[in-house]
């Protein structure tokens, strides 16, 4: 029996992973153990050695029961490469879907795909990070773009300066 006022708390093995400050705005259950912890800083799924922050949290779905994230890693300069999808099927939810929705969203200033010359094209992401002043601006190429062309990388640093100035930075 649940008492009035008196929340629920994440397992203790979950928090351990947590830095000492670090506080957990929502959390769900994960079928087979564990939990997927929110924090102002980022998502911890079970298993992972790691917090995803809000800013490389490229997607994030939630779908029959499962949360499936999709992190982007920062290859350098701005450019972010997709890692394989996570997925992690909830069993209690609690506010999780909703907040994951709303601290990836609210990192997202703009979000743009822009056409490149030589074909395919780039996502151009201004997003707020966390602890940093302003929009940080991370380039996101399509699947065989290669990226160390000159012409693309020409293209896309001109796909920045557009989206910069679309909002008015």
């Amino acid at each position: 029996m649940r008492l009035l006022g008196r929340r629920e708390r994440p397992p203790a093995e979950a928090l351990a992973s947590l830095d000492r400050d670090e506080r957990v705005v929502a959390w769900a259950t994960a079928a087979g153990g564990g939990a997927v912890l929110a924090t102002p800083l980022g998502i911890w799924l079970p298993g992972a050695p790691e917090r995803i922050p809000w800013h490389l949290v490229d997607k994030a779905t939630w779908r029959d029961g499962a949360l499936t994230v999709v992190a982007a890693r920062d290859t350098g300069g701005g450019v972010l490469e997709e890692l394989p999808p996570r997925s992690v099927r909830i069993t209690v939810p609690r506010d999780l879907p909703n907040t994951v929705r709303v601290r990836v969203e609210r990192t997202i200033a703009s979000s743009r795909h822009h056409r490149l010359p030589v074909g395919g094209g780039v996502r151009v992401v201004g997003r707020r990070v966390p602890g940093q002043d302003g929009v940080s601006w991370q380039l996101v190429f399509d699947r065989g773009v290669d990226r160390h062309d000159p012409a693309v990388r020409a293209a896309a640093d001109d796909a920045v300066r557009q989206s910069r100035s679309f909002l008015g930075l």
